[in-house]
């Protein structure tokens, strides 16, 4: 495995020095955010020689780019939004392998019409399964033209909010182009901190052979969780870190989550889970 980070926990003037803060932690692939670019997450247009810039900048600082974000509301209950997301979603798919990377990190979406990392009681009506499955159709033709990955994260606070459904959506889309994020901080509903193995043993069950990135945060507490930077909460990082292992999962682990001056704390946590996990 390679330790990684979220691009955008550097907040810098432009692009350069951000992949400069990257390479100073002795760190070798991002997650890339298109506002580390000067632009919106999902952009309406992007200049194929911005892609080629970036390309060239993570290569000549010798940083790979593991996947680029490209979520957005996929079941939001505004259709024109969802439709402007699709329509977005394609243009960066467009110019992602000119970026260096050929996966699209996505996120299920919320019913919330303001936040979509907020739950919503609807998220569990059969309509917003219904959205979900249409959005992700959609999205997955965007996916075959350009020859990228589709990876999405199960939590808490989305339509799949869990191992379960995250395992349903595989098997109803039954696609090669699509696979999972897997961020174990994001599972533990409401009461399921006690079960911590269980959790994750499920998790990996349903969803080891199919992951592509793994994330690297903590949480202290249930339900919508998961903020607060690696080796500082109550995750079990020994039980995931050997749970990735025996997945034979050897991609990048992306630490985000946290504030530059929490990244050297957790980079040496992680490190040393790594060497003895």
């Amino acid at each position: 495995m390679q330790i990684g980070i979220f691009a955008k926990t550097f907040i810098r003037p432009g692009l350069e020095e951000i992949l400069d803060a990257v390479k100073a932690c002795n760190l070798g692939c991002v997650q890339f955010s298109m506002t580390c670019a000067g632009l919106p997450a999902l952009p309406d247009e992007i200049d194929p020689a911005l892609a080629d810039y970036i390309q060239a900048e993570m290569k000549r600082r010798g940083l790979a780019m593991s996947a680029v974000s490209g979520t957005f509301n996929m079941i939001d209950p505004d259709l024109t939004k969802r439709r402007k997301g699709l329509r977005r979603l394609s243009v960066l798919a467009s110019v992602s392998k000119r970026m260096g990377t050929s996966i699209i990190t996505l996120c299920t979406g919320t019913r919330d019409p303001t936040d979509m990392w907020h739950r919503h009681v609807d998220n569990d009506l059969p309509d917003a399964w219904s959205d979900l499955v249409s959005s992700m159709q959609q999205a997955l033709r965007i996916a075959v033209d350009h020859q990228v990955t589709l990876a999405f994260e199960p939590e808490v606070a989305n339509v799949v909010d869990s191992a379960v459904k995250a395992r349903r959506l595989l098997d109803e889309m039954r696609s090669s182009w699509l696979r999972v994020v897997m961020d174990p901080a994001n599972l533990f509903h409401s009461g399921r901190l006690s079960k911590m193995r269980e959790t994750l043993d499920e998790a990996f069950e349903l969803l080891g052979d199919q992951i592509v990135i793994a994330h690297a945060k903590d949480l202290s507490h249930d339900g919508e969780a998961g903020h607060e930077a690696a080796g500082t909460g109550r995750l079990d990082y020994d039980q995931y870190l050997l749970l990735l292992r025996k997945a034979s999962f050897d991609g990048p682990l992306i630490l985000h989550s946290l504030s530059e001056s929490q990244v050297d704390q957790s980079l040496s946590f992680l490190r040393r889970k790594l060497s003895t996990t």
